[in-house]
């Protein structure tokens, strides 16, 4: 075992060493599959010994399930350096000008073989590089980097190097200038370069690549160049120092760890961003503003997201979820609201796109968790800034309208199926604080894996139920819908759509107004997306997810309700039946005043 104090990576690196003979065979395999890394040692005065590297040992270790295919996925990959000892039997000329004609032809076939090393036992001499060289093979491996058949830097590694060029180009003018090539290598390794130092770079990469430097600093073509000249000349921890700090691991894809560090929150609290979340995303809005419109169109947005798989909202109805321009261009204002709802529903995707888009330092401080709901409940009062609503309602009654009139669409004649859950976002000032809204519509095919996922459920702030005024049936949907799913435990509130129609009769037992008495809760909101009356909905729906208390159903369950309205019902009808007889009494008894003749009392 070599300790990690005596080896320039600072790593522990234990030596096995092997025998080939028959008996210890099942010993030999066992650890060449545990190897991270494979010396195969051949003697420079006997051919035969160096021919088995590739007629028998390469393909041993193949055959062995190590460095090869299995339907498309590899099985476990094991770099290997090819060891040439006994260089003293050569005298005085240890070196070997024809080594790397030699070796070539194995690396091309046996792409796992990062290098060759020469070396002495006895004398000893170059003993220590074989093992530098091994220790390289694992943590600086040559073949995800490089081609060394064709000299050039491979496809994945080019596109790699060209994410951290752009993300370290801030100002986005395509060239690195001295001071963000400082920040760079500030990042990188801790220590900026001096003036002098940086010409000397710029200075190799215009003698050796002219279009890689310009009069503002060094291009993404030098910036290829560079790492390609680190690789050429055995440096390749100088790359791989910068890939890693990056995210990238060994496979050059971004690790698993980079794009969602630990983050665990409970089932009843909620993500949102931080004040550090929201001054990055500001900030890169105004980078990629680049015609400084206050908007970002889809040519800027493709920019933006260079940088990603792609824009994560590419699923959904984007940007028609949130605040744009006349030119369907995210405004500043609807670009920070879509981040808020994106955080509050799957906050990974927003870690994951922090780091995707160079947040620095630790992603998880650019969001917060929020206070559990529970202790929420117990104050009366929300401290959250983000609030989820659903939106239910019986097809046809204008939620999708509704939905839409939030981030300020154009009314649209004509009905179209919600055939999918659709989530928009708005900000919403309250006693000058501002908070954002979530509105979600959640269409009649949706509504059982809603009701029946408590933990969905309990996502949400408000349930808002919809209906239209000008539709008998409409109101008895949403009734027969909590009636089912017996939703007294949750924050409600009634919104009545389309108010500029003629309002008519509801064909249920008890009218909205009364219900929603019968509730404890304030009647309907009438509402007319047509004719652009909304009253104050937005402000109502998130004044009530600040303060939930009051928009509970005061009855424990849909069962006291019922009985509330048998009881109004059956009060109803009693004091009808009494007026009733009242009335009939009072017109008998006129009735025989009027045939009964005029008495003395009468006259007088």
């Amino acid at each position: 075992t070599i300790p990690p104090e005596v080896t320039p990576e600072n790593v522990i690196t234990h030596i096995v060493d092997s025998s080939a003979r028959p008996e210890h065979r099942e010993q030999l395999e066992l650890e060449i599959k545990k190897s991270h890394v494979i010396c195969i040692v051949y003697s420079v005065d006997d051919e035969h010994t160096f021919n088995r590297l590739a007629s028998y040992w390469l393909p041993y270790i193949r055959g062995l399930g190590v460095n090869v295919s299995k339907r498309g996925e590899k099985i476990k990959k094991v770099p290997v350096v090819l060891v040439g000892n006994k260089i003293d039997l050569r005298g005085d000329h240890v070196a070997n000008q024809s080594l790397e004609d030699e070796i070539i032809p194995i690396m091309n076939e046996f792409k796992e073989v990062e290098t060759c090393v020469e070396c002495s036992a006895k004398q000893p001499l170059n003993v220590s590089e074989v093992f530098y060289f091994a220790q390289k093979a694992v943590l600086h491996p040559t073949a995800p980097l490089y081609d060394s058949r064709e000299h050039v830097l491979k496809p994945a590694c080019i596109d790699a190097l060209k994410r951290i060029f752009s993300l370290c180009d801030i100002d986005k003018d395509g060239v690195l200038n001295d001071d963000e090539l400082n920040e760079f290598q500030r990042k990188c390794f801790n220590a900026p370069l001096q003036q002098q130092e940086l010409e000397g770079v710029k200075e190799v990469v215009r003698e050796h690549e002219p279009s890689g430097v310009n009069e503002v600093g060094l291009t993404e073509l030098g910036f290829l160049f560079l790492h390609t000249l680190f690789i050429q000349r055995g440096r390749l921890e100088t790359t791989w120092t910068v890939l890693r700090k990056f995210g990238y691991g060994d496979d050059l894809s971004l690790r698993e760890d980079f794009l969602f560090p630990p983050f665990e929150v409970q089932h009843d609290c909620s993500v949102e961003l931080s004040p550090k979340g929201y001054q990055f995303f500001a900030d890169i809005f105004q980078v990629f503003d680049k015609d400084k419109d206050g908007a970002l169109k889809d040519s800027e947005l493709a920019s933006l997201f260079s940088t990603t798989p792609g824009n994560p909202w590419t699923n959904s109805e984007f940007p028609h979820t949130t605040i744009t321009n006349e030119a369907d261009a995210v405004t500043l204002q609807g670009w920070l609201a879509q981040w808020s709802m994106t955080t509050l529903l799957d906050h990974k995707t927003t870690l994951s796109y922090l780091a995707y888009l160079g947040f620095e330092g630790d992603t998880t401080t650019a969001l917060k968790k929020t206070k559990p709901k529970k202790i929420d409940k117990k104050r009366n009062k929300v401290q959250r800034n983000v609030f989820l609503v659903y939106v239910f309602g019986a097809a046809g009654s204008g939620k999708t309208s509704l939905l839409r009139a939030f981030v300020n669409k154009p009314f649209t004649d004509g009905y179209t199926p919600t055939t999918r859950p659709f989530s928009l976002v708005n900000s919403v000032e309250i006693k000058g604080e501002e908070k954002y809204l979530v509105l979600q519509e959640v269409g009649s095919n949706f509504e059982v894996e809603i009701f029946q996922n408590r933990r969905k459920l309990e996502m949400c702030d408000l349930l808002c139920f919809v209906y239209d005024s000008s539709n008998a049936e409409s109101f008895s949907y949403i009734v027969e819908l909590r009636k089912r799913h017996n939703l007294d435990d949750f924050p409600t509130v009634f919104v009545a759509t389309k108010s500029d129609l003629d309002l008519v009769q509801q064909r249920h037992e008890v009218q909205p107004d009364v219900y929603c008495r019968c509730l404890g809760l304030a009647v309907p909101l009438c509402v007319s997306v047509k004719k652009q009356q909304t009253a104050d909905l937005w402000n109502l729906l998130t004044g009530l997810s600040i303060n939930p208390a009051i928009a509970t159903p005061r009855l424990a369950n849909a069962s006291h309700c019922a009985s509330r309205i048998k009881r109004y019902l059956t009060f109803t009808a009693v004091m009808g039946a009494v007026m009733g007889a009242a009335f009939l009494g009072y017109r008998l008894f006129q009735h025989q005043r009027g045939f009964g003749g005029i008495t003395k009392r009468d006259i007088l």
